[in-house]
């Protein structure tokens, strides 16, 4: 297992736009928010350590928009059974919506 009774992940912006990531750590309830519109520069990566389930996994939510307001992009998904060392690629590259 990771840190402290954590499971380590690293999470990455697979493209070469900025992106602005919430993610939740949907281990547990109530979820949590581990960050909230963090900006990811393209191709990077960041560390984070998630809660455990009662398997001993991981499970993530994740939210991002691009950063450029003028040819916005957004995206979503989720992730379950994430091991240590698990790599998440995020990405904002669907059409937002009507805002």
């Amino acid at each position: 297992m990771g840190g402290l009774n954590g499971v380590d992940v690293a999470i990455a912006n697979d493209g070469t736009e900025d992106v602005l990531v919430t993610l939740y750590d949907t281990s547990g309830q109530p979820n949590a928010v581990v960050f909230a519109r963090e900006r990811i520069n393209g191709f990077t990566k960041i560390p984070v350590s998630l809660a455990a389930d009662e398997s001993g996994r991981a499970n993530l939510a994740w939210t991002a928009v691009t950063v450029d307001s003028r040819s916005r992009k957004c995206g979503l998904a989720t992730h379950t059974g994430l091991t240590d060392s698990a790599l998440v690629s995020v990405h904002a590259d669907s059409d937002c919506g009507a805002t």
